[in-house]
């Protein structure tokens, strides 16, 4: 059986509407929120309210853009010849540089907010904005401190107060910020890396002798106290040791046998004592 010509022109739109509707369409998928975006018309703008989790027919004049509303970690490193890294000064005006990163979520019901402040997707934003963002208080703080600060013992201090800044400025545009991090150590010219450890291996020197000069004045000190204890009572001992006691503690040893030899130097009991 033959269509007519009615029918096979009906298929044929059918299957081009098809064709298009399926193009046409776009998906938000589980952990996203989108935001529809009108190109053209009246009513060119962002739409109101985020769609949520589904299928959305946009046509020809609409756009969707899909912003992740789980945990999101980025990381701006240098890898080759492609260098993501931040670069900063310190007080002293050196350039140094770090490996960095960033984790951060947006709030479903701010997706809006943040399309609405920085009219990108999420990629141009971590890139851009928020890279940007960590740059400029990483400079700050760095810019109040010295190599061998940030290096060493303020490591930990700097880094807390980027942290402060950048989550402050990100909530005011609606991006929460978990933390920014340093990955690994700062990268700094090598003479300088030789001097900060030859200081650092000199003060760890001098705390070594500082100890060891403690150490033996404890000694000192306690042969010291020993040296006195053992003639205080020497002193005491000596000023016990009258005739009477010495004559006392012969009997107390004398076992009753009279010594076959004798001489002068030998002590002898005196057995007229008690007369």
């Amino acid at each position: 059986m033959k269509l007519s010509h009615m029918a096979l022109s009906i298929l044929a739109v059918l299957a081009l509407a098809t064709i298009l509707f399926s193009k046409g369409c776009s998906t938000v998928p589980a952990g996203y929120r989108g935001v529809i975006v009108n190109l053209y018309g009246s009513g060119k703008g962002v739409a109101e309210e985020p769609v949520s989790v589904g299928r959305y027919f946009l046509g020809w004049n609409k756009e969707l853009y899909l912003f992740p509303t789980f945990l999101q970690n980025y990381t701006w490193i240098r890898n080759g010849s492609q260098d993501e890294s931040i670069t900063m000064q310190t007080a002293e005006g050196l350039s140094i540089n770090t490996d960095a990163g960033i984790t951060y979520s947006i709030n479903p019901d701010n997706v809006v907010k943040v399309f609405q402040k920085y009219r990108l997707g999420i990629d141009e934003i971590t890139n851009t904005f928020l890279r940007n963002m960590v740059r400029d208080a990483m400079n700050k703080i760095s810019s109040t401190m010295t190599v061998e600060e940030i290096y060493g013992f303020k490591k930990e201090e700097f880094i807390t107060k980027v942290n402060e800044i950048v989550k402050h400025e990100a909530e005011i545009d609606g991006i929460d910020v978990d933390k920014i991090y340093l990955i690994g150590s700062f990268n700094l010219p090598e003479t300088v890396v030789q001097s900060i450890n030859a200081k650092i291996q000199a003060t760890q020197n001098a705390m070594k002798v500082e100890n060891e000069v403690a150490t033996a004045k404890a000694e000192a000190q306690k042969v010291l106290i020993e040296a006195q204890a053992r003639a205080q009572a020497n002193k005491i001992i000596s000023a016990s040791l009258t005739p009477e006691l010495v004559n006392y503690n012969a009997i107390q040893k004398w076992d009753g046998q009279l010594p076959k030899v004798t001489s002068s130097s030998i002590p002898m009991i005196n057995l007229q004592g008690g007369k």
